[in-house]
């Protein structure tokens, strides 16, 4: 691995020039509305940026041409180039745990291939594209002969939220190879997964990549346990399993042959692992070129954000609009609503890519942050959260970015259904910026509330690469700018060791060390947990 050239020693954002002029710029009275600035034609052609098959309106901000001079001089400040040229280069720029985020090498042809990946990205690529070719056309399928109908993912967080998505907002209805995802913890989830599948028929893919994974172990346990309980066959678990790991060792434990097992990088983040064998899910029920296109428009992504200039880099720009909305004009929060029922899942998983990235508390070198870092990212869907949360937006006390998500084309033979959607996603946007005024108060709307519409022509897999990478690098520039690692997540292990204690003093052990309120609850919970005997799953 090779040294963290592009990342050297920073200032605190907040001692920059630029930071410290963005501040001014914030408090000046002088500073124009929304609606002032969308007077301006030349300002909205500049800031309707088009890259990756999608389009991306930044007008709607509350930026004005000073602004954005500032925020552009903030991202010169810090290095953006050289230090996105280490990312794709494979330099460390994990600092706490010493090792790269290539996950831009895994969408990469095979010419443009950093070295620090290893030559290993295209050889495992082809791989798993046969794999799902063989399942598709029968050429592998289960013990008994059977063609596989029925895959049950197993993963959770990464692993299990960006297959999900893809099939969510790609996967034809008529499909005849049907993906169930388990994630959590809760046994209900698992039983509800297991329930109605044909073990002569049904795939398995453990996801993770310690293989360690509390919930993705304790699932992939009692889902052999199912398997083997119903088939009494153990060497039917190599042709009705497999897995997506950088153990293994453990993989082989579990029971599995080497080539039921797809390896993924040390380098390989969870939250960036689409690109990985973990999108197994996506090659199997919508076909290798499927996947080959998702990964291409993460690539013409990556592409744009590497060679346009900063003035017109869309990810670029979304993350220094960010910063301006959040540490300067007080945006607590981002919402994030598409308008196309086949995203819905998109918030979820932009959640977990941006607060896990950057929810951070201290700079890269270990210095407590003295500014906000990522805000919380909610969302939800079309004009149903019309009816939910939008009284919020347009008349809360708090502040709140928006990024609309528009698809241009419909696939569903629907035009005036489509029309209405498209109508209500630009008249929600118009109305948070420019607002309406009533001699009722209670009826007037303030407006200058910023937002950022985003178009795609149509929702296919290299539109949908394009999106979620476009978000991935907006990531990482906020990371840089507020000087954080967007790449660890040391954060979700205190509770996961805690848990471990707590689970033997649930099943008797003494909790006379724990806390009053944690001790109290033990108990309670000790005692009705056994009033109604349990079984595990299969028993």
């Amino acid at each position: 691995m090779e040294p963290e050239e592009g990342f050297p020693a920073c200032p605190a954002a907040e001692q920059l020039p630029s930071w410290k002029r963005l501040a001014r710029l914030a408090v000046a009275p002088s500073q124009p509305t929304i609606a002032e600035l969308l007077t301006d034609c030349s300002r909205v052609r500049d800031l309707q940026i088009e890259a990756g098959g999608l389009l991306f309106d930044f007008s709607k901000q509350r930026a004005s041409p000073a602004v954005l001079s500032a925020l552009l001089e903030l991202a010169q400040e810090r290095q953006w180039q050289a230090r996105s040229a280490a990312l794709f280069r494979g330099a460390a720029v994990n600092s706490s745990e010493g090792r790269a985020a290539l996950h831009t090498a895994l969408r990469a042809p095979p010419e443009q291939q950093p070295p620090a990946a290893g030559g290993e990205v295209i050889a495992v690529l082809e791989r798993l594209k046969q794999f799902a070719a063989e399942v598709v056309d029968g050429r592998r399928a289960g013990c008994s002969g059977k063609a596989f109908t029925q895959i049950l993912h197993i993963g959770i967080g990464g692993s299990e939220l960006g297959p999900r998505l893809a099939l969510e907002a790609l996967q034809s209805p008529s499909s005849p190879l049907r993906v169930r995802f388990v994630a959590n913890l809760d046994g209900h989830a698992l039983a509800r997964a297991l329930d109605g599948l044909d073990p002569e028929t049904a795939l398995f893919i453990l996801a993770s990549k310690s293989f360690a994974t509390l919930e993705t172990r304790l699932n992939a346990e009692s889902a052999r346990r199912w398997f083997l309980e119903r088939t009494n066959r153990p060497e039917a678990l190599a042709r009705h399993f497999v897995a997506v790991t950088a153990n293994l060792e453990a993989a082989l434990a579990f029971g599995l042959p080497p080539e039921s097992i797809f390896p993924i990088q040390d380098w390989v983040g969870g939250r960036f692992s689409l690109w990985s064998p973990v999108g197994l899910p996506v090659a199997l029920a919508l076909g290798g070129n499927a996947f080959d296109a998702l990964l291409a428009g993460a690539h013409a992504m990556d592409r744009h954000f590497q060679d346009a200039p900063a003035a017109s880099n869309a990810p670029l720009l979304a993350a220094l609009i960010g910063i301006w909305n959040g540490n300067f004009l007080g945006a607590a929060s981002q919402a994030v609503l598409p308008y196309d029922e086949r995203l819905r899942l998109l918030p979820d998983y932009l959640r977990q890519l941006e607060t896990e990235s950057n929810g951070k508390r201290v700079r890269r070198d270990g210095a407590a942050l003295d500014i906000h870092s990522a805000p919380i990212l909610w969302g939800g869907v079309g004009t149903t959260g019309q009816h939910a949360f939008h009284q919020w937006l347009h008349q809360g006390t708090y502040g709140c970015a928006v990024d609309f998500i528009l698809t241009a084309r419909a696939s569903h033979g629907l035009p005036s259904h489509h029309r209405w959607l498209l109508a209500n996603g630009l008249s929600q946007a118009q109305a948070l910026a420019l607002g309406a005024e009533h001699p009722d108060p209670h009826r007037t709307i303030p407006g200058n509330r910023p937002s950022t519409t985003i178009v795609l022509d149509r929702l296919d897999p290299a539109r949908l690469g394009a999106l979620l990478a476009f978000y991935e690098h907006k990531v990482f520039c906020q990371g840089l700018i507020w000087d954080v690692n967007s790449f660890d997540q040391w954060g979700v292990e205190l509770g996961k060791r805690l848990a471990e204690t707590l689970f033997e003093q649930l099943g008797g052990a003494p909790a006379e060390c724990q806390d009053a309120s944690t001790r109290s609850l033990i108990e309670r919970l000790g005692k009705r947990r056994l009033e109604t005997p349990e079984t595990e799953a299969g028993e």
